[in-house]
């Protein structure tokens, strides 16, 4: 079952097709491969999900509510999170730290309720570090949990990217890109965690030029020309398509 829906979406930029009249929906609790070459649409599909940009036309459903040209932290607040290519962690503050960025409706963010309220304060920032040291057991780093992000190696960054994405309570997950620049000693470790991800029960959407990571992780894999889908299916139909095979990998 679908849990996010784009249908008959249309995005130009300078009269320049970067999306067609594309539908395509991501099944629960499945891992999903978009691939194609450069120019096909991929990252403006994740920027029309989130927010970034607003569709010329159709529309964008998850959990078959309207989320058309909600304003970004509108959507985070949905339950839909995006981690970027670059991971855009606050690599001054600790890792611990950044987890606790994360966590939303924080009684401490209010100046007057600090004052008014102090207990509740104190109580929910108690559990909201419990949470975090929790996160950072879940995906490996609770042993870096004092150290300042920026320390961190790029494949670990990217786990406390996602680390960070599950304290918002996002159930969709929008990759880009998982194991780029990542030291292949953790590309194996990477691809674990998000293959437990999703038998957790998180959909999760990943653009990848690696073929070998498709092949690993993918449950569905969709390639896209064009700004439009031309084949979708299991990972050896799609990339065992001779079109697809011409057209992307040059086969």
């Amino acid at each position: 079952m679908s849990i996010l829906e784009l249908e008959n979406v249309t995005k130009a930029f300078d009269g320049v097709l970067a999306v067609d009249k594309l539908s395509l929906g991501f099944d629960e609790a499945k891992i999903t491969a978009l691939i194609g070459p450069n120019g096909a649409g991929k990252t403006t599909i994740f920027n029309l999900i989130c927010g970034l940009i607003r569709p010329d036309s159709g529309a964008i459903s998850y959990r078959t509510k309207n989320i058309t040209g909600l304003a970004p932290w509108h959507v985070a607040q949905q339950g839909i999170g995006r981690l970027f290519q670059d991971v855009r962690l606050f690599e001054r503050l600790t890792v611990n730290d950044n987890i606790l960025a994360a966590f939303k409706n924080q009684t401490g963010e209010n100046a007057f309720l600090s004052v008014v309220v102090p207990w509740k304060v104190v109580r929910e920032e108690r559990s909201f570090l419990e949470r975090a040291l929790q996160l950072l057991e879940f995906v490996g780093l609770a042993d870096k949990a004092n150290d300042l992000a920026e320390n961190l190696s790029y494949g670990q960054q990217k786990l406390l990217s996602i680390a960070r994405l599950l304290a918002l309570d996002a159930d969709v997950l929008l990759i880009d890109e998982p194991t780029a620049g990542v030291n292949p000693t953790m590309v194996a470790s990477l691809l674990e965690f998000i293959r437990r991800l999703a038998k957790e029960g998180k959909t999760i959407v990943v653009i990848e030029h690696n073929m070998n990571v498709v092949v690993e992780i993918a449950d569905w894999v969709c390639f896209m020309n064009q700004g439009q889908v031309e084949s979708f299916g299991l990972p050896n139909e799609v990339l065992g398509d001779p079109e697809v095979r011409a057209a992307y990998i040059g086969l």
